[in-house]
């Protein structure tokens, strides 16, 4: 397994070590999670996916796998901008905290206070409701082409035309998302500073949060790097560019933001309540991550003011995920690590929410038996059979025996105990599985270690299983096509 988090440390940030005071068992959680999703990207066929890490608001890891466009074949890179859709809506709920701080307005101000020409219902309806999805309004209404492409975005007068329509269900009821919701709250902020959306939170939210590649809507400023979408593969047969450039006019506020995945991950730190810095007061953030709802139909997920929070395994956690034509993203903030991480995939089939339930799972199992013992250090990499990878991850005393194709890695996996500089025995493994058997790593005349021997499994490099493969089973030469 690469070590990745010291190199791209001291190349990109060479104080961290003295200024972040990460713990050992973090380093190597992230070092891991990096590496396992580039596998997944790689073995699932994703065009690309950027991943980034801020431990106490700053970015200590960031990496790109794959391509910003398959069309040219252009590489995908950490400076990357992408579309990260929902997550527009915390940046929202955020510009509306610091106008109640600054006593422009109130939580529970009814939005007709500011925005005329609304049905009677829906002027009745709070900010607060609007910022936790509980003012019963339209999700997308009539007609949701706007996201697929069949219709450009709705500007402030189309939607203030569906906004003079009634609520679909009685506020104050249950959680119902809605991006018409958000979007009314741009158009609160306007009316409040009167200013365009778009300036005012770039000047009063995105700057002094320190984010240098985010902007609040499209176009991006020019000669920034900007990676395309990807359809699925089917119905087509092949993936299409989908070019994710289109502005979204009055719904920017819901779905417009483009950024980078370290940006990202810089502001959602900024978050949580515990944050040593932040463009909110304390008492703003807790009020955003409090549970203000239960999000109907899932599991243990909750809404704040703009935000998602949740529990897993004891950790809490807040968060957003985001989808726009082309682009699936996920970011989470556990502040018990003081720790975010922001995964965008530029794909509509992107695999974002799921690598992020994985990365819990390996911070999680990380925390649990600590950073690897100087004895069990080295016995770490990535082999191979015809059946797949095996990933050999030293925690503790001991080493795990990994599957990087499962969303979580560490799901009944296999413990080696070390007995020797090149021996060990499989200590604990699942009933189907070699528990007991020996173990015992092969090295080659300049004594690196070459192929290993997990019980009667000789597990060994990609590249001499790749060619064993070619040998044993010679591809068939393929018919030209008419």
């Amino acid at each position: 397994m690469p070590v990745l988090l010291s190199r791209l440390a001291s190349r990109t940030n060479p104080s961290l070590a003295n200024r972040c005071a990460m713990d050992t068992w973090l380093r190597s959680a992230i070092d891991y999670i990096s590496s396992w999703i580039e596998f997944q990207q790689t073995t699932i066929q994703q065009p690309g996916v950027i991943v980034a890490f801020a431990h106490r608001g700053e970015v200590v890891a960031e990496h790109a796998f794959g391509v910003a466009n398959l069309d040219t074949g252009e590489k995908l890179t950490p400076r990357h901008r992408c579309r990260i859709a929902s997550h527009s809506k915390s940046f929202t709920s955020a510009g509306i905290m610091k106008l109640r701080e600054q006593r422009k307005l109130r939580l529970d101000d009814s939005v007709g206070q500011y925005v005329g020409g609304l049905h009677p219902r829906v002027a009745e309806t709070t900010i607060a409701q609007l910022l936790s999805h509980s003012a019963g309004l339209t999700r997308d209404g009539a007609d949701s082409g706007q996201f697929i492409d069949r219709r450009p975005y709705l500007n402030a007068e189309e939607l203030l035309a569906e906004l003079k329509l009634p609520t679909a269900i009685e506020p104050g009821t249950r959680f119902k998302y809605s991006n018409h919701g958000f979007g009314l709250l741009g158009l609160v902020i306007e009316a409040v500073t009167k200013e365009p959306y778009t300036a005012w939170i770039k000047r009063e939210i995105i700057e002094p949060a320190g984010l240098r590649e985010t902007e609040p809507d499209a176009p991006l400023p020019k000669g920034a790097a900007f990676a395309r979408g990807h359809t699925r593969k089917v119905p087509l047969g092949e993936r299409c560019v989908i070019p994710g450039d289109n502005p979204t006019h009055a719904m920017a506020s819901a779905t417009g933001f483009a950024a980078t995945a370290a940006d990202t991950a810089r502001f959602f730190a900024q978050l949580a309540p515990n944050a040593r810095k932040s463009v909110l007061s304390v008492a703003s953030r807790r009020e955003m991550t409090r549970h203000h709802w239960r999000i109907p139909q899932s599991f243990e997920a909750y809404y704040g003011l703009g935000i998602g929070a949740g529990k897993l395994d004891g950790w809490d956690w807040l968060g957003h995920g985001g989808h726009f034509q082309g682009y699936i993203s996920r970011t989470c903030a556990i502040p018990a690590c003081e720790l975010a991480i922001s995964i965008i995939s530029n794909s509509i089939d992107g695999a974002a929410p799921f690598w992020m339930d994985g990365a819990m799972q390996i911070l999680r199992t990380f925390k649990t038996r600590g950073a690897p013992d100087r004895r069990v250090r080295d016995w770490t990499g990535r082999w191979w059979t015809i059946w797949g990878a095996t990933d050999l991850v030293p925690m503790g005393d001991r080493v795990l025996i990994a599957n990087p194709q499962f969303n979580n890695p560490f799901m009944d996996a296999g413990e080696i105990e070390v007995t020797g500089r090149d021996t060990g025995r499989i200590a604990a493994a699942a009933g189907h599985s070699s528990h007991g058997e020996p173990v015992r790593r092969v090295r080659d005349a300049r004594g690196k270690v070459s192929d290993i021997w997990l019980a009667g499994a000789n597990v060994k490099p990609a590249s001499v299983v790749a060619r064993e493969i070619a040998r044993q089973y010679p591809p068939r030469k393929r018919r030209p096509t008419p």
